[in-house]
Parts: structure tokens; sequence; C-alpha cells
């Protein structure tokens, strides 16, 4: 009996693997990187906040205007991660696209 640990991993062709995984995996480290920017954006409007709780209204007010530039970074980076994971979709369905033409074609010769 194999169990889930002993079974063979499934073997993928060279060819397709250099034609769909390159451009995808750039993709993915793309959207990790604005992922992980954004993570940041937000820590760093987090501290700007908490710095203006403490120096009164004057550094709440200055804190505020930091905040809003970070919201805006922020948006900007989701913006273009959702960018980026619809262009991983449209991939995939490029790559099933072509994978369907070509098990049709192969059927039908």
């Amino acid at each position: 009996m194999v169990t889930k640990t002993e079974a063979a991993p499934v073997e993928r062709s060279p060819e397709r693997h250099k034609i769909h995984t390159e451009p995808l995996t750039q993709i993915l480290d793309e959207i990790d990187d604005s992922i992980r920017q954004a993570n940041e954006a937000a820590r760093n409007a987090r501290e700007a906040a908490e710095e203006a709780r403490r120096a009164g209204e004057k550094a709440a007010n200055e804190a505020a205007r930091v905040a809003a530039e970070a919201v805006a970074k922020v948006e900007e980076i989701a913006k273009k991660a959702l960018q980026l994971a619809e262009l991983v979709k449209l991939a995939g369905m490029d790559a099933a696209t072509s994978y369907q033409k070509r098990l049709s074609e192969k059927r039908g010769s």
C-alpha cells in the first residue's frame, strides 16, 4: 500500500515548466514583494500613529498626514497586487486553454 508520503511525484514536461512557470513565478514573486511592502507600510503607519498620540495635537495632525500617505501607498500596492493576481489568473486560463487545445489536437490526430 502506498501512503501519501510515498506517492510518486507528478512529473511535468520540461517544456511546459519553462513556458508557463517562469512568468508565473515572476508574477508571484512580485505579489509577495507587494504584500511585504504593504505590511511594512502598515507597520510604519501604526508606529507613526502611536508617536502622534504621545506627542499631542500638533504631532497627531502630522501623524494623520503621514498615515494618509501610508494608506495611499498601501492602496497603491494592494491595487498592484490585485492586478498581478489578475495576470496570474489570466495566465492560468491561457495555459489551460492551450493545454486543452493541444489535447484536442492530439485526439484528432
